[in-house]
């Protein structure tokens, strides 16, 4: 079974990653950008395990180790 977590900031945490590519696209000739948020993705192949404890274990990987969830959300989606 495969998995992704995305793990974004916060709304209200800044963003310097995303105000660089705001400001990157704007250079480029991109004026319609308003905002920008990065993030990041994490995929995980995970063996050989039913879906709600997949579920459970990828809640505990993400609250532990994947994201810091003072500054960061996270979401899961099994494949």
């Amino acid at each position: 079974m495969k998995a992704r977590v995305t793990v974004t900031l916060k709304n209200g945490v800044l963003d310097p990653q995303g105000k660089a590519i705001q400001h990157a696209l704007s250079s480029l000739g991109f004026d319609g950008v308003d905002d920008v948020r990065q993030g990041k993705l994490i995929e995980l192949e995970l063996q050989g395990r039913d879906r709600e404890q997949a579920k459970a274990d990828l809640v505990a990987m993400c609250e532990k180790l994947l994201a810091n969830t003072v500054i960061e959300n996270y979401s899961i989606e099994l494949v």
